[in-house]
């Protein structure tokens, strides 16, 4: 029969891949973390890790029940958070993951808001890519993942519930203004993570032209440092500049073209309590009222 500890023990060494770091994580003796794999091995009649000179490695079983080890245990913290928000949300815990525009843009104003509405809520954060994020949510490692996606994202898996929060608009940036898609034609490119990537070569491909993406930089305040220089163009998101605008790029917004930001959430309904009042407040937040993303800050005025 499978013990909450063993599947502790395994999955700690299936994260560090190391016994003693494993042992260290978990406050055990290296003996003990070793007693416990093997009795995990003999309740499971399956041989889980195997000795590489000094060290060991999981086998193909012993990567198949960390894995499944791994979301259990973050089931099982999602459980005793989901109770204590049961009382009412006078406690509890909520945990999300998003990629880094969204965490200096959308989420401060968010956390702001659940923290005046629901004080004893406490609120994790995880900066991570859209892909990621699913994965930690998958794995019970976080309530809510914001992710964005193009029209030609890929569907994600199964159980993945999705909730719109925006429409965010992609924008032409350049170091001059007034710039179209098609006068780049033979410019260098500045390319973002993979999906910010795709949407860039699709959006150059429906102007009639494949981009030559000459610079990989996955920072958007790098990306405008680049173009501000002179060394390229690139396409970013509303967000993007909303969270930092370098000086000396300008910035078109390119029509029928935006990415969709979600919240996600795994499993069926209905969402924990604090899991649906961090959602709720999204998707209630209203739009940045200071400018718009896509144009400049107005220059302070003369005193």
């Amino acid at each position: 029969m499978l013990n909450l500890t063993h599947l502790t023990v395994l999955a700690a060494v299936a994260r560090h891949g190391s016994v003693t770091e494993a042992a260290k994580q978990l406050h055990y003796s290296q003996p003990s973390v070793s007693h416990h794999l093997g009795r995990l091995e003999a309740a499971t009649g399956a041989k889980l890790v195997q000795r590489v000179g000094r060290g060991i490695r999981l086998t193909p079983e012993g990567e198949l029940l960390a894995q499944r080890a791994t979301e259990i245990l973050g089931r099982l913290d999602a459980a005793s958070v989901e109770l204590a928000a049961r009382v009412g949300l006078r406690a509890g815990r909520v945990r999300l993951a998003g990629f880094q525009t969204v965490l200096s843009t959308l989420v401060p104003r968010a956390a702001v808001e659940l923290s005046r509405r629901y004080p004893g809520v406490e609120l994790n954060l995880v900066d991570a890519h859209p892909d990621d994020g699913l994965r930690l949510l998958r794995a019970g490692h976080v309530d809510i993942a914001l992710i964005f996606r193009h029209a030609d994202t890929p569907l994600e898996e199964e159980g993945i519930r999705l909730t719109h929060l925006l429409d965010d608009p992609l924008h032409l940036v350049s170091d001059q203004p007034h710039q179209r898609l098609e006068d780049h034609r033979d410019s260098a490119w500045v390319g973002g993570c993979e999906r910010c990537r795709a949407a860039t070569i699709t959006a150059c491909e429906r102007a009639g032209f494949s981009p030559r993406i000459a610079y990989a930089c996955d920072d958007t305040v790098v990306s405008q440092s680049l173009v501000a220089a002179g060394m390229g163009v690139a396409i970013l998101n509303g967000l993007a500049l909303r969270a930092h605008r370098a000086p000396g790029i300008h910035t078109t917004q390119l029509t029928d073209n935006a990415r969709q930001v979600y919240a996600a959430t795994y499993g069926d309904p209905p969402d924990p309590p604090a899991t649906a009042a961090l959602i709720e407040i999204l998707t209630s937040l209203p739009r940045d009222p200071e400018h718009d993303p896509g144009q400049a800050a107005p220059a302070p005025s003369s005193p």
